[in-house]
């Protein structure tokens, strides 16, 4: 496929009216062909006016058409997955196997999707008949289902340029929901952008859908993205980045004359727990297997395991030994961006100025962007001392935080804010322990890790990728899973409708055999 670099606005490639870019490939600091457009405030207008008028006609799209269109999309991811890996590598430094398998991902995503909308399950519908007998007050005949927002706006992230980008778990679910969108697309991987967009434009074509139900745009700076977020006719926003970044999108977005939600994935340290006795049975297993994790990606994941609190004692030699021998073999790897490359060398040097020992390095840097793996301890007191150590360094740096007793690591439990995910490393003697510690990790994270280690994750009805600030704006919903969807419904309750006027769902007959709560029951 060639890239044209063009902007896509529903139906229509549009050029640079900001002038242009082009990618940079990390690995060799070499700029790449071609050049991509950028827009400004003039291409989303247009987006979003194209955007909301497609929003009535595809809101209103048939579970079976919504759900074909999802697997049109799928089957165009998977007949260029070869092409979208090889480019996304050139981009990011990634190898193009696991591109190839994150490109696999987003394509079973979307069916997974197609899936949920078939079965109507997210409709939530519910049915409470006419009680024209009723004393002292007859009921008149309500019935309720959700129903998409409105248009959203998706920024697409840096460090999974396939999975969280232009196709990623934000687009399905909001596509599944029977919102429109339009697509922010990331600058550090514009070529792998637009095959995933033209893929999604192609599948929206062969569909018979309105163009206007997916746009993708690119700009310069934060003026296209602050215009998006301004611009009334969306209805919410989605946003994977820095905490910095999501709070100013975040707060932006309630500036507005009509506030609107904006569901963003910020900042985790991913807090594992290692108890007495699963560290006395299992100590070095346990550090290498997370030193492992950690290093994924080149340490550039949201749920990458960053901090490991355990209490001196039986085990614990070993498990430190086993983390810096892994650390200590790890050899520098390119990171995705320059920009974060800067802010991760930044990041390790804050750790060691805030008290943090060097305990093991990995490989030197043989680039100007390769990350060098770090293994930095520090004890508890001094961990409760600074809150700046509890702080996310995104790239290939652990932080083993060594407890004096129960208390202290319960204590240091406490002192975390919100995060995506938290483990136990646990035995059955552990268990009274775990106990105390298992509530404190319930109220600041939306998903709990036993004897195992936070990333990866499934993509299922029961995953949760959230939690609370600053993990996430808003700790009721995920943004990876099935339940994702719910992000971009709100309710709406249909009162005394004649049966012909109501949604096909929601008729007397159940034409469309989905699942309904009728009268409670």
């Amino acid at each position: 496929m060639k890239l044209t670099g063009k902007l896509f606005i529903g139906a229509s490639e549009v050029a640079a009216t900001e002038g242009t870019m082009k990618a940079l490939n990390p690995a060799t600091n070499q700029v790449i062909e071609p050049e991509f457009a950028l827009g400004g405030l003039a291409e989303v207008d247009r987006a979003a006016l194209l955007a909301d008028d497609a929003f009535d006609s595809y809101s209103h799209t048939s579970l079976t058409e919504r759900a074909q269109f999802l697997e049109r999309i799928a089957d165009n991811l998977d007949a260029v997955r070869k092409e979208l890996a090889a480019r996304a590598s050139l981009e990011t430094g990634l190898a193009e196997a696991p591109l190839e398998a994150e490109a696999a991902k987003a394509a079973t995503q979307f069916r997974q999707f197609a899936d949920v909308v078939r079965k109507g399950r997210f409709l939530q519908l519910s049915i409470d008949p006419a009680l024209p007998e009723r004393q002292p007050r007859p009921r008149m005949d309500h019935r309720l289902q959700k129903m998409a927002i409105g248009p959203v706006t998706i920024f697409g992230a840096s460090n999974f340029p396939i999975s969280y980008s232009v196709a990623g778990g934000d687009t399905a679910s909001a596509l599944a929901s029977g919102a429109t969108v339009i697509l922010k697309a990331h600058n550090a991987h514009p070529g792998a952008s637009e095959i995933q967009a033209r893929a999604i434009r192609n599948a929206v074509r062969e569909s018979g859908l309105h163009e206007g139900v997916f746009s993708m745009l690119r700009g310069e700076g934060n003026a296209i993205g602050e215009a998006l977020v301004d611009h009334p006719l969306v209805k919410a926003v989605t946003f994977t980045g820095s905490e910095v970044g999501g709070m100013a999108l975040y707060r932006r977005a309630q500036r507005r004359p009509d506030p609107i939600p904006v569901f963003t994935e910020m900042t985790s340290v991913n807090p594992t727990f290692i108890l007495p006795a699963a560290q006395a049975a299992r100590g070095a297993a346990i550090g290498d297997g997370f030193a492992e994790r950690m290093l994924v990606n080149v340490g550039q994941a949201c749920l990458k395991p960053a901090i490991l609190i355990s209490i001196e004692g039986p085990g614990f030699d070993a498990l430190r030994d086993a983390m810096a021998e892994r650390v200590a073999g790890a050899p520098a790897r390119t990171m995705l961006t320059p920009g974060i490359h800067s802010a991760y060398e930044r990041g390790v040097t804050r750790l060691e100025g805030e008290g943090a020992c060097r305990v093991a390095e990995g490989g030197t840097s043989q680039a100007a962007f390769d990350g060098q793996s770090v293994l930095l301890e520090v004890d508890g007191q001094a961990f409760l001392s600074n809150a700046a150590l509890a702080e996310e360094v995104f790239g290939p740096a652990a932080l083993l935080v060594k407890a004096r007793n129960e208390e202290e690591l319960l204590a240091i439990a406490r002192s975390l804010r919100g995060q995506l995910s938290a483990t136990m490393h646990l035995e059955p003697g552990d268990t009274a322990l775990a106990r105390r510690l298992l509530p404190l990790l319930e109220r600041r994270t939306g998903r709990v890790v036993v004897n195992a280690f936070s990333h990866p994750q499934e993509v299922s009805f029961a995953s949760i990728h959230g939690g609370p600030f600053p993990a996430t704006s808003d700790s009721r919903f995920t943004s990876v899973g099935m339940t994702s969807i719910e992000r971009f419904l709100r309710p709406i309750s249909y009162q005394g409708f004649p049966d012909n006027l109501l949604p096909e769902a929601l008729r007397d007959a159940n034409p469309l055999e989905v699942p309904r709560l009728v009268d409670g029951q």
